[in-house]
């Protein structure tokens, strides 16, 4: 399951990288650019850094589950937590 979420992230991800170089691509000349296709490239903004939010906090929460996985984990040469 994980790689299948993997997968989804890459592909958000790289969705993300190529419509942020079409609204530079379109921010380069605004006067070719109508209000129409401004709101339309906003609205798509907005979705992918939605996405990309998600994804950060997702790969933050499971650093974050690794580390304290760690932390109950002696440092080799060392003796475990009495509990």
């Amino acid at each position: 399951m994980s790689r299948l979420a993997d997968g989804i992230e890459s592909v958000q991800l790289g969705m993300a990288k190529q419509l942020l170089e079409h609204a530079d691509e379109m921010l380069h000349d605004p006067r070719e650019v109508t209000r129409d296709q401004l709101g339309y490239v906003t609205r798509c903004l907005t979705a992918s850094l939605r996405d990309v939010h998600r994804i950060a906090e997702s790969r933050g929460s499971r650093l974050a589950a690794v580390a304290d996985g760690m932390r109950d984990e002696p440092s080799p040469g060392t003796e475990p937590p009495v509990r």
